[in-house]
């Protein structure tokens, strides 16, 4: 009987501290900066801008969709769907991140994990995500996101790297092979 892969506690640790600055930032911006007057149930009705420098804003947004606003209809079906694949996305990642050996990995999934969970909370709680880092260069900007989104963008890219630079595990095998 094949013994059960421990759960690898560096990727544990990573997702619970994104986890931790994701919400921490959230509740500062949202319940101490920004104060938004918007009816409980439905936040995204409310969004402030402060100015912080010439290419970034503090911006309280409401996503009710997925990255860049995709799906951001606001209905109560589509949030059930988009929390439910989260949720499965998140349950999964979960499960993967007992096999991973990789430390590098490890830290990838940890932050992937800490992200979606973080957006996860929000959706639970407001219908919608809660967006307020705003870049722009003069009348274009770069679509509102949150520490949640940094979190998976940087844990995405960290995968990416390893499946390009790392080298195959085939090609590791076969130059064994000749080896012997």
């Amino acid at each position: 009987m094949a013994a059960t892969p421990k759960m690898p506690m560096l990727g544990v640790a990573v997702a619970a501290i994104s986890l931790v600055v994701d919400q921490l930032s959230k509740y500062i911006i949202v319940e101490k900066v920004m104060r938004p007057e918007g009816v409980m149930g439905t936040p995204y009705l409310t969004e402030k801008v402060i100015e912080v420098l010439p290419i970034f804003n503090l911006r309280l947004s409401w996503n009710a969709g997925i990255s860049f606003s995709m799906f951001n209809s606001g209905t109560a079906a589509t949030t059930f769907i988009l929390l439910a694949v989260q949720v499965a996305v998140s349950l999964t990642l979960i499960w993967w991140l007992r096999s991973l050996d990789k430390r590098w990995l490890q830290v990838a999934c940890g932050l992937i994990i800490g992200g979606a969970i973080g957006n996860i909370i929000d959706r639970v709680m407001f219908g919608a995500v809660a967006d307020f880092l705003d870049f722009y260069w003069g009348t274009w900007h770069f679509p509102t996101f949150n520490g949640a989104d940094t979190f998976i963008s940087i844990g995405a890219g960290m995968w990416l790297l390893d499946a390009v630079l790392a080298p195959s595990h085939d090609a590791a095998s076969s130059s064994q092979d000749s080896k012997d």
